[in-house]
């Protein structure tokens, strides 16, 4: 049976072989310490029975006002514990914190525009493409901002698409 918990430190050490697939975004170190320690209920690992990890998600809350949003930074799941739902439900967990204890308006994610997996998973959970950054990944491969309006957001306003695409420089970081 499958355990999922908050993210801990001495995960750091065993998640590598999670990270090999090469549409997962790695990052160094410092970059996941940061995550854990300002954003710890967004950080968690999904692990079988002998304590394997088989995938975890992380992300943040941020934003101001109507733009206040739960955001998934990476989502992944080792190839062979794929294709039994646990991005949904480490994804369900992170979008139940962000509408419940943050009272966000929506959650995004980028996704790279050739990832067509990734894509149809998100659009079955709910996200729509609200817009395409142009040269997103590595100023080559263009990425999709996607995004689930949460309860707050009753008239759905976070997820009207915009018209055009942006680059990477019109984004907003909070």
């Amino acid at each position: 049976m499958t355990t999922i918990r908050r993210f801990c430190c001495n995960d750091l050490l065993r998640f590598a072989s999670v990270n090999l697939d090469h549409l997962t975004e790695t990052f160094n170190m410092s970059f996941y310490m940061t995550y854990l320690a300002r954003w710890p209920d967004y950080f968690h690992v999904a692990e079988t029975p002998g304590n394997r990890i088989m995938g975890y998600i992380m992300g943040k809350v941020e934003g101001q006002g109507e733009s206040w949003h739960g955001h998934v930074t990476a989502v992944t799941v080792a190839p062979e514990y794929r294709r039994q739902q646990l991005a949904k439900k480490l994804m369900n967990i992170l979008e139940e914190i962000s509408d419940k204890i943050d009272k966000a308006f929506f959650v995004d994610l980028f996704v790279r525009a050739s990832n067509m997996p990734a894509i149809k998973m998100y659009e079955k959970l709910g996200y729509v493409v609200y817009r395409r950054v142009l040269r997103y990944y590595s100023g080559e491969e263009d990425g999709l901002d996607m995004r689930k309006a949460l309860s707050r957001d009753v008239d759905k306003k976070s997820i009207v698409p915009l018209k055009r695409p942006i680059t990477p420089d019109e984004l907003e970081y909070d």
